[in-house]
């Protein structure tokens, strides 16, 4: 089994009314139920939209903890599902019912295997 990360940029959800949003919330969490039920979930959130976002850094040999996201970028990352599937094809089929249920698109990447010690 190899895991893998399901995300989106909050800006691809794009502008839509409030109602449109209401109307995605049952498929988006059936998708994470049909998840739970095959035993593929590991784990899925939303990130808050305008919450505070610190950035750490240690490359001098000292931490610093500093306010906004380290990256300059316009896109900020809007969630996340962690899968833990067989195999690549397993991980694009949920990743396209992930994209349907929410109606916005999804990218898929491969987590690393942990460093050996």
């Amino acid at each position: 089994m190899a895991q893998y990360l399901i995300y989106f940029n909050q800006q691809w959800v794009g502008e839509h009314s409030q109602e449109w949003f209401l109307s995605r919330v049952e498929p988006s969490m059936a998708v994470i139920e049909e998840m739970k039920a095959a035993g593929v979930y590991v784990f899925a959130g939303g990130l808050e939209e305008g919450a505070p976002v610190f950035s750490a850094d240690a490359t001098s040999g000292t931490v610093t903890i500093t306010d906004g996201p380290f990256a300059e970028t316009t896109e900020q990352l809007g969630g996340f599902t962690v899968i833990d599937v067989p195999d690549l094809e397993a991980a694009k089929m949920w990743a396209g019912r992930q994209a349907e249920g929410c109606g916005w698109p999804q990218e898929l990447r491969l987590f690393g295997s942990p460093p050996e010690v």
